[in-house]
């Protein structure tokens, strides 16, 4: 999953593919220790989507900050 495709998402649906995407880290964590998990790489691309998506929501909301602080100060 790419950084851009993501930042054109709502925060409502970042925060649900993130639980989506925490759900099959989990999933397959469970595999990979019962030896059921073929592709073991699933766990590392996880993680990092889980990452990507973590960035986009902390660069949405510096982002916020930065609005309200300017906001604030114009007054």
């Amino acid at each position: 999953m790419k950084s851009s495709d993501l930042k054109e998402r709502s925060d409502s649906d970042l925060v649900e593919l993130g639980q989506q995407l925490q759900r099959d880290l989990f999933s397959a964590r469970m595999k990979n220790h019962t030896g059921q998990l073929d592709d073991t790489s699933q766990l590392k691309k996880l993680r990092r989507d889980l990452a990507r998506i973590a960035q986009v929501q902390g660069q949405r909301a510096n982002a916020k900050k930065a609005e309200a602080a300017s906001a604030g100060s114009e007054k």
